[in-house]
């Protein structure tokens, strides 16, 4: 049993509530630090948690690390108040806002202290299958990815992962474009009550590794919309990822095509329970859901894997997502809204958590 506090009481922090309620036997929450009274009485009532105003009450319950739940501004203030009390945490995306304060985050952890960041897009099924994919050598070494999914440092954090990409330098080439799109659902799943028109920035860029490249693209509609949808194409000189088709070759003159199917229980008569599976690609399974029978959403499947994945790394277990590796990712996403904001082409630096 693990046990872990937040650190905020925002609408992420009920991501990790609904996943502990989800999966009891590997999760606990002793407590959540929320220093608003009205939210603090709404988490109480309805999740049924404790709620502290302090961090030394957070500290007393002896959790096994923390997760902050917090905004740009805040998060990097906690993680070292919680640093310089010894309590390994699990941060908030990005963890911090500037490339001088993620600088001073990582010289923490070269002190010594226990910092992983809770970016989860790599995690979800369909993403690691791709992941899986890209990896195994059935594209050749793969040149490029276009990833339209998520923004920012989430966006990011695919495109390396994909490429293979660790804290190489990229030249950056952005754009911002204007749309309108009629709106879909709030963040919460409910409908809209009646047409509305959203106007949107869409930031498109190009990040050129030298030997490997990629293209970002998202618009915020693609994470709450009926007629945004989301796109992968992942290529290497052997084959491609396109969606969830996969097109290689096995030989120069015989070429392998299959889809990635996605296994999800409870469905057409099926009486095993309500959650995914994993995800098929030709006879083998691509990925496995570490969490079946859990009623968990994509994205929370991955943010379990998160948590998984500290609690592991607390005893002494490899890291599932540095803070180097977050602070690059977001140190991208930076200068690809610089470039777009300019209008010209920048170029990344190594910086000090590159070492």
């Amino acid at each position: 049993m693990t046990k872990f506090s937040i650190v905020g009481g925002g609408w992420r922090s009920e991501f990790f509530l609904r996943i502990a309620k989800e999966l009891p036997d590997l999760f606990e929450i002793p407590a959540m630090l929320v220093r608003n009274a009205v939210r603090a009485e709404e988490l109480r009532k309805d999740w049924g948690v404790k709620t502290v105003t302090s961090l030394d009450e957070v500290i007393d319950d002896r959790p096994d690390f923390v997760v902050t739940s917090l905004s740009w501004d805040s998060n990097p203030i906690f993680l070292k108040e919680l640093a310089a009390r010894n309590m390994p945490v699990l941060s908030e995306t990005p963890p911090a806002k500037t490339v001088e304060e993620m600088v001073e985050l990582c010289d923490l952890v070269k002190a010594g202290a226990k910092i992983q960041v809770a970016e989860q897009y790599f995690l979800q099924p369909e993403h690691a299958a791709r992941i899986a994919v890209a990896r195994s050598g059935k594209l050749g070494d793969v040149f490029q990815a276009q990833v339209s999914v998520c923004h920012g440092y989430h966006g990011i954090s695919l495109l390396r992962r994909l490429l293979g990409i660790e804290f190489e330098s990229a030249v950056i080439s952005a754009r911002w474009l204007s749309e309108t799109v009629v709106g879909g659902p709030d963040r919460n799943g409910r409908p809209p009550k009646e047409e509305r028109l959203d106007k949107q920035q869409q930031l498109v860029a190009h990040l050129d590794f030298g030997d490997r490249s990629g293209v970002f693209d998202f618009v915020g509609s693609m994470y709450h919309s009926y007629i945004r949808s989301h796109r992968v194409l992942v290529r290497g000189p052997k084959g491609e990822i396109n969606g969830d088709r996969v097109r290689y070759l096995q030989s120069f003159d015989t070429p392998i095509d299959f889809q990635l199917k996605r296994i999800d229980m409870g469905q057409t008569g099926n009486l095993d329970g309500h959650f995914h599976s994993g995800i098929i690609g030709g006879e083998q399974w691509l990925y496995r859901n570490p969490f079946p029978f859990a009623r968990l959403m994509d994205d929370e499947i991955a943010i379990a894997g998160c948590l998984q994945g500290m609690a592991e790394f607390v005893q002494g277990g490899p890291q599932i997502y540095p803070l180097e590796e977050a602070c690059q990712d977001h140190y991208l996403s930076i200068l690809m809204n610089e470039s777009a904001d300019s209008g010209l082409t920048v170029t990344s630096k190594t910086q000090p958590w590159a070492t």
